[in-house]
């Protein structure tokens, strides 16, 4: 039997950054205590972080916040996942499991499966899920460097209170989302 393949995303309604989609798939036995990035402190995202890299190949799609602007959020995660398949090189017939319910995979793809809540129910999309959002969070922490008026660290792009605050007083950045709602408010 071959392995399946786990597909998850992170921020995909973040107003800030890049989109991350990941492709996981297991080369041997997936470390305990796998679950929803979202559930796990960030501490234990890390710790997993090094396990999941060693049991699993994994393929990186990332869109950033001009294409998600010019073709919107559900193209961009069409094309996050094409990308993350390519990065894994993932045959059409390959078993694959998404979490949610739509399937983002392109129609070459032949053995996709749906699973709403597969990143709290199925390991391997665990795995993709917490590779992804340990992988955007520090790279929206590097971020925060070229744009400390922001505090990407903090609330890695995502639309907060502290954001809102941030964006009303310093304006758009260049990483901001112009088409997400509150972001181009401002630009009105």
């Amino acid at each position: 039997m071959r392995a399946v393949i786990g597909i998850d995303e992170v921020g995909r309604g973040s107003w800030a950054g890049p989109l991350l989609v990941v492709a996981a798939r297991a080369r041997r036995e997936l470390p305990d205590g796998l679950a929803d990035s979202k559930v796990l402190s960030r501490k234990k995202r890390e710790e997993l972080l090094e396990s999941i890299t060693e049991t699993c190949e994994l393929g990186e799609g990332w869109v950033q916040p001009e294409e998600i602007d010019q073709i919107g959020i559900s193209r961009a995660l069409k094309l996050g996942v094409s990308r993350a398949l390519m990065a894994l090189g993932t045959l059409v017939d390959e078993p694959i499991i998404m979490d949610g319910l739509i399937n983002y995979c392109p129609a070459e793809f032949i053995n996709v499966k749906t699973i709403v809540k597969a990143d709290a129910s199925q390991p391997i999309v665990s795995a993709a899920s917490i590779y992804a959002k340990v992988k955007r969070d520090q790279h929206m922490t590097r971020l925060a460097r070229f744009y400390p008026n922001y505090k990407f660290d903090q609330h890695v792009g995502y639309g907060t209170k502290l954001h809102l605050q941030l964006l009303q007083k310093h304006g758009v950045s260049q990483i901001h989302r112009r088409s997400y709602k509150p972001v181009k408010a401002l630009l009105a």
